[in-house]
């Protein structure tokens, strides 16, 4: 039985963010949705089904709550050392 996909996609500008912001975020369709529009713009996908519950209830526009703080700077360092070895292939 296959689960039901979950996505959250976040937002941050480290010249003007303090935090993470939640810019998206569904399941079933929705989250196909997001993940395909990733995939069109070269986004990596991190998969954490545990984050992505949790994440899910934090609202559109809001930031995330600092309880997540860990586990999303650990995604966001998974983020920029594959974006890393891509600069290197190129």
């Amino acid at each position: 039985m296959a689960t039901t996909p979950k996505a959250v996609a976040l937002k941050y500008d480290q010249d003007n963010d303090r935090v993470p912001t939640v810019i998206a975020k569904g399941k079933g369709l929705i989250a196909e949705r997001i993940m395909q529009k990733a995939g069109d713009f070269g986004i990596p996908l991190f998969k954490n089904e545990l984050l992505a519950d949790s994440l899910l209830n934090v609202n559109i526009d809001e930031h995330i709550p600092p309880q997540l703080y860990k586990a999303v700077v650990e995604v966001f360092v998974w983020l920029s050392k594959n974006e890393q070895k891509l600069a290197q292939k190129n």
